[in-house]
């Protein structure tokens, strides 16, 4: 009877932290037990059924989903969106967000964000082929850096101190319209996109300190000329890069009709063998490893086709591939389908997580592909990056963030090896 009473203690006790997590999420608050003075609970159950689902030429994925009881300035007051409680974990006690940068109509702050410890700083790109910006066959996409430090102290004392300096790297070899990046070797590997019919796409290795000394390390296929190098990564197991090369060039008027498809390559730096390790994309974009190098996650943004429009019945999804010992990717998964604008830079926490630039900041989610929340900008961001544990820069085009946080990056040791 003891026994059976006891049971029946632990059920009830089991069963009332339930109904706790349901009602106020899990303990992973402030020090006061409350939901974070930036964020708010939105959970998928109060959009199930709406009263009113507008029409296709109201809704899709050119516009900006508010869940019932929000509008854009009580998502703008609140940005740190709970749509999992696991996300908790994911923003700790007192997330921040803060604005600091803003290049007013000009998409400075476009992709490639790279973090580099020893300086403590972070790089980026402007956007490549925008009208606003005046880049494409006018005048190359420029890298540039900004010290977190500083943005650090910004962020702390509040927006109204100023904005942090932004700085162009002026390499030794012209990075002619980078896109993507990644840490490699203590250096960075930029994917430029290549201009017009005679400055082909490469990848190059830049030195992120003065006199920023660059090299192109691969410009072709066979003799043949990439479409525009979009983004790459390192394969943590093989420490071998992978790229993604789509017609963004040729869609947005700056790149010559493509003689190959889109596709996703490896290459190995020591031995230059290259090869495609995957194909049947409609415009393959972002991608990155999980930090174990189980899983590779590629974006597909197939539904903006640059300056020819948008076609909402193409992809705007992540996929998933299996990463055999070989190197090679394998079991493509529809990893998730993205409500607002299309996924680009897409990275990965060290538990495994999963981050993505989409149309109203950023989406996270587990492994298993459950949307656990959002950072609400309002606005695009491209790409973003962790600095380490409890730092994320995010990229909006024309603004850039600061965001403290819980999460911590995925460790870039493991695929920034000396050698």
């Amino acid at each position: 009877m003891v026994y059976g009473l006891t049971v029946l203690t632990l059920g009830l006790a089991f069963y009332i932290h339930l109904a706790k997590a349901e009602l106020f999420g899990t303990t992973k608050r402030n020090n006061n037990g409350n939901t974070p003075r930036y964020a708010q609970v939105i959970r998928p159950s109060s959009f199930a059924v709406l009263d009113n689902v507008p029409s296709p030429t109201q809704h899709n994925f050119t516009t900006l989903f508010y869940p019932p009881g929000t509008d854009a300035q009580s998502l703008k007051a609140k940005p740190f969106l709970i749509y999992d409680d696991s996300f908790y974990d994911i923003i700790g006690s007192d997330p921040t967000l803060t604005l600091i940068a803003d290049g007013g109509t000009d998409p400075l702050f476009h992709e490639a964000t790279v973090w580099y410890p020893p300086s403590d700083e972070m790089f980026f790109v402007q956007n490549a082929g925008a009208p606003a910006a005046g880049t494409g066959l006018q005048k190359s996409a420029i890298i540039q850096k900004i010290s977190l430090s500083q943005a650090a102290n910004i962020a702390s004392n509040g927006n109204g101190t100023g904005f942090v300096h932004v700085t162009t790297v002026n390499s030794s070899v012209q990075v002619v319209n980078p896109n993507g990046a990644t840490n490699f070797r203590g250096k960075i590997v930029f994917t430029g996109e290549g201009q017009g019919d005679n400055v082909p796409p490469a990848l190059y290795l830049v030195d992120p300190n003065e006199p920023y000394k660059a090299s192109v390390i691969l410009n072709n296929y066979y003799g043949r000329q990439f479409n525009s190098l979009n983004d790459v990564a390192v394969n943590p197991r093989n420490k071998q890069l992978y790229f993604t090369d789509v017609t963004y060039g040729y869609l947005q008027d700056f790149r010559p009709a493509p003689v190959l498809p889109n596709q996703v390559y490896k290459f190995n730096v020591d031995t230059g063998a290259l090869g495609v390790v995957a194909d049947g994309f409609n415009l393959p974009n972002g991608i990155t490893f999980s930090p174990d190098g189980k899983y590779a996650y590629i974006a597909d943004t197939g539904a903006n086709a640059g300056f020819w429009g948008f076609n909402y019945t193409k992809p705007a999804t992540l996929y998933r591939y299996d990463v055999n010992d070989d190197g090679t990717l394998d079991n493509r998964m529809t990893f998730a389908f993205i409500d607002s604008g299309v996924p680009d830079g897409v990275h990965c926490d060290n538990k495994g997580n999963v981050y993505a630039g989409v149309g109203d900041g950023i989406h996270v989610w587990n492994p298993s592909g459950l949307l656990l929340g959002k950072v609400w900008l309002g606005e695009t961001s491209a790409n973003f990056q962790f600095a380490g544990k409890g730092r994320m820069v995010i990229c909006a085009e024309t603004k850039l963030y600061y965001v403290t946080l819980g999460a911590e990056g995925a460790d870039i040791t493991n695929s920034n090896y000396s050698g």
